[in-house]
């Protein structure tokens, strides 16, 4: 599961649904995996505005990925500059440390195994595998 999920997940139980601590679900025991990708600074740019920075700030933080910045960037952070094109192709971005630190934390950051703890009401979710479970028991639903 990439970290950019845990963005967009809160606590499944009915309870939480009201609660601000329900989001983000806290990552603990968890077994991370590091999988290379080239930067995709597209899709940084498009999902920056759909970010939860302060949460997705303290996932990082947590987990002691690299630390991102205390405000979220703008699309013109992401950029260091433009390489020169040969003649008939497009000119490419640089992407800045902002775009690879969060290409890093985003996108090449999974968890394996371990488990999503909500901050309200400290129930765990298993990941197995790279995938949560958010099945309740039927005294939870």
């Amino acid at each position: 599961m990439k970290l950019l999920t845990l963005n967009f997940l809160t606590c499944a139980i009915k309870a939480c649904k009201s609660s601000p601590a329900s989001f983000p679900l806290h990552p603990r025991d968890v077994e991370l995996e590091i999988v290379e990708s080239d930067i995709n600074l597209p899709f940084l740019k498009n999902i920056l505005p759909r970010l939860m920075w302060a949460e997705l700030r303290t996932i990082a933080a947590e987990l002691g990925l690299p630390e991102l910045p205390e405000t979220a960037p703008t699309r013109d952070h992401l950029v260091e500059g433009k390489e020169e094109a040969k003649e008939g192709e497009e000119v490419d971005e640089v992407p800045s440390q902002t775009a690879r630190d969060l290409h890093r934390v985003l996108l090449e950051t999974t968890v394996k195994e371990g488990k999503l703890v909500c901050g309200n009401c400290a129930h765990e979710y298993k990941v197995m595998e790279g995938v949560p479970n958010f099945l309740l028991p039927g005294h939870l639903v």
